[in-house]
């Protein structure tokens, strides 16, 4: 791709002109109480008095973003639609322009943050030619704190949905702290917009932005007998339960006085201290809850303050938020000091103090917990050392399910720190990463954990086969989600020192015992044959491999290189790196060992192995 698409001199005259055009008569400014009864207008009340909208888009423009200015803001590898989208950047940008100067905008300033080092000041413009798209306003308001004496810097957004949807697009210009979204009436791209923003501003000022949610836990240690405080910071990608677990209360024994303390449930700001700088007042979460098994954040999402987005609300106010008829991406703004749970007939907050972790220096221990979502060979729980914990995030792992996407069930998604709203180098932030993770671990031995928790299953076989001359893929055996009661378990007896882990087939300390529950049952070896579960680790390893490349282009440090290639070694890699032997499959579905009763299905990689481009590294076709 020719950098000429890119054109810096038109994108500095274009904000130049913007400081001009946001001065326009056509922009009115609001603050958010003022907006509040213009939002319900177009509203729908909730039998909890709360109130629903629903918009045209429900889920972010993430293939139709770009980031226009310099080398160093812009995209690795961009695809043949957002080169086009770069190509006519210029003509939408007048168009920009000629909008805020024609239609009717709502302007409305608030802050990110709470602390005395870094609040960005976000002015968001609304454009409300169709006046319902004052919600927009309200509900991003809601989210974060009132503008106040905090330092900033000041961070723009121009959000104009009424841009036709043939040219939906975002336009970040991380330059100039400004973003722009065309023809989307979704939210979260305001909210994303403002917060991709904040990470790469705090990543210019020596932190590290983050794409997880983060809790205090107060829990008793096993081996002393003593209560400690431990920060928690929870990686994930969208919907794999950053909120979920940020807000569980783990069934901890609060008559003892343990609890667990919500801070975040999405983005926060690592200092090498080991303190994490919250982002926002609320959260913006998910609503397929089960009061029973999520209960602060059911009490939250049914309380009158609640702000519901597509989620199925019937005529007579009715909600329902398991209902996914209408769509699959309920969302709400809830107030974090409504999350509470019930202790002895009262209902009792669990939003911590402050959106802020405290320092190492003030707690017992700080754990990096990275959520994936698998469901074949993973363990529910791994105990990795810091350098695996650096590649975990590095490799930021999660499955296509076979609900979401049938074509492609089980293929891996790699994303840097499950962070897709990286402006610039992502070897940058693994870099940053690495330097702050081994910072923490030489001044504070023994107190800086690691944990990748498999929200997934285990067990799941999907077979290939061939229908017309097409690839296609059926479910052989599915899999049941790894109970919440477990998963909570787990987390529960990783604070307490309750669980035990043995070395594992992939090379990490895999979870045997949790909280004095032994997982037989899930034993790797009763779910496949030893030539499956080969195949499955040589798999996972091909994948990180090209992953590992791609991002090494980026400016990756050799030592994780280095990293990277011992526990491909700890896995079973060889020296010679030789192609991955694909099991055949078993005749009459016998098993593959014959020790099994329950047939198995060796599922075969859907797309090629190439020779590597050079040693050591795999590169898919």
């Amino acid at each position: 791709m020719s950098k000429d698409i890119y054109d810096e001199k038109v994108y500095n005259s274009f904000y130049e002109r913007l400081q001009e055009a946001l001065k326009s008569p056509t922009i009115k400014e609001y603050d958010l109480k003022q907006l509040e009864p213009l939002a319900r207008k177009h509203g729908q009340k909730t039998e909890f008095g709360s109130y629903a909208w629903r918009s045209v888009q429900s889920s972010r423009l993430a293939a139709k973003t770009v980031f226009l200015g310099s080398e160093r803001v812009r995209l690795p590898s961009i695809s043949p639609l957002q080169e086009q989208i770069i190509r006519n950047a210029p003509d939408e940008l007048e168009k920009v322009l000629m909008l805020l100067k024609t239609l009717p905008f709502v302007k409305l300033t608030r802050q990110i943050g709470d602390n005395p080092d870094y609040n960005p000041v976000c002015t968001l413009y609304v454009c409300t030619s169709d006046p319902k798209n004052i919600r927009l306003a309200y509900m991003w308001g809601t989210l974060v704190f009132p503008q106040g004496s905090r330092p900033g810097p000041h961070f723009t957004m121009i959000h104009i949905p009424e841009e036709h949807t043939s040219r939906q697009q975002i336009l970040s210009m991380p330059d100039h702290n400004l973003n722009i979204c065309l023809g989307s009436d979704y939210l979260g791209e305001d909210k994303k917009g403002f917060l991709r923003q904040s990470m790469w501003g705090a990543d210019e000022r020596g932190m590290l932005g983050l794409h997880a949610g983060s809790k205090v836990v107060v829990a008793r240690d096993v081996s002393s007998g003593k209560l400690k405080r431990y920060g928690v910071i929870l990686f994930g990608m969208t919907a794999t339960g950053k909120s979920t677990w940020s807000c569980h209360q783990l069934r901890m024994d609060p008559k003892d006085g343990e609890m667990t303390y919500a801070s975040q449930d999405d983005i926060c700001f690592l200092k090498d201290d080991g303190s994490a700088y919250g982002s926002e007042a609320n959260f913006y979460v998910k609503t397929d809850v089960m009061p029973d098994e999520q209960e602060a954040m059911y009490h939250a999402l049914t309380d009158k303050s609640c702000l519901i987005e597509n989620v199925m609300v019937d005529a007579n106010g009715k909600v329902d938020f398991l209902d996914e008829s209408l769509c699959g991406n309920g969302r709400a703004v809830v107030q974090m000091n409504k999350l509470a749970v019930e202790r002895e007939g009262k209902l009792v907050s669990i939003a911590a103090p402050s959106i802020n972790l405290p320092s190492l220096d003030e707690n017992d221990g700080l754990i990096f917990a990275f959520i994936t979502r698998r469901n074949t060979i993973m363990p529910f729980a791994q105990e990795l050392t810091a350098e695996q914990g650096v590649l975990a995030y590095l490799f930021g792992e999660s499955t296509l399910s076979f609900a979401a996407n049938p074509a492609k069930a089980g293929e891996s998604v790699r994303i840097v720190g499950t962070d897709d709203f990286i402006v610039g180098s992502r070897g940058r932030k693994v870099n940053r990463f690495h330097d702050i993770i081994m910072k923490l671990v030489n001044k504070y031995p023994g107190q800086v954990h690691f944990r990748m928790y498999n929200t997934g299953g285990m067990g799941e076989i999907i077979e290939e086969y061939d229908e017309g001359g097409v690839r296609k893929k059926r479910m052989v055996r599915k899999t049941q989600r790894v109970p919440l009661d477990l998963m909570a378990a787990i987390q529960r007896g990783d604070l307490r020192g309750t669980n035990k882990y043995e070395k594992c087939h992939l090379g990490t300390k895999g979870i045997v015992e949790a909280d004095g529950r032994p997982l037989d049952e899930w034993d790797v070896h009763k779910l496949y044959s030893q030539e499956q579960i080969d195949w499955y680790v040589k798999d996972l390893m091909q994948g990180r491999r090209a992953f590992l490349e791609e991002i090494s282009k980026e400016g990756l440090k050799p030592e994780i290189i280095n990293a990277a290639e011992r526990s491909f070694r700890a896995m079973g890699d060889s020296k010679s790196k030789a192609s991955v032997h694909v099991p055949a499959s078993v005749p009459n579905g016998a098993p593959a060992n014959g020790s099994h009763a329950e047939p198995k299905v060796i599922v075969k990689p859907s797309e090629p192995v190439n020779r590597p481009k050079r040693p050591g590294v795999w590169r898919w076709r």
